[in-house]
């Protein structure tokens, strides 16, 4: 029961990563106020690959 939750755990944090990484323009306009928008989004976009390392990593090493 808890490899289940600890696998959707993973999943949920792979899926906010790809979130982060394909939406971090809108995100960047709708949340922060930079001077220069280009520097948030590459913030948002390593923040999500970031994310989707780890749970990744979570995912694999939960057998």
């Amino acid at each position: 029961m808890v490899q289940v939750i600890l696998k959707l755990i993973a999943v949920i944090l792979m899926l906010i990563g790809a979130i982060f990484i394909y939406d971090s323009r809108i995100l960047t306009k709708k949340f922060f106020s930079f001077g220069d928008q280009n520097e948030g989004t590459m913030g948002l976009k390593i923040l999500g690959f970031m994310i989707i390392i780890i749970g990744g990593i979570i995912f694999y090493v939960n057998r």
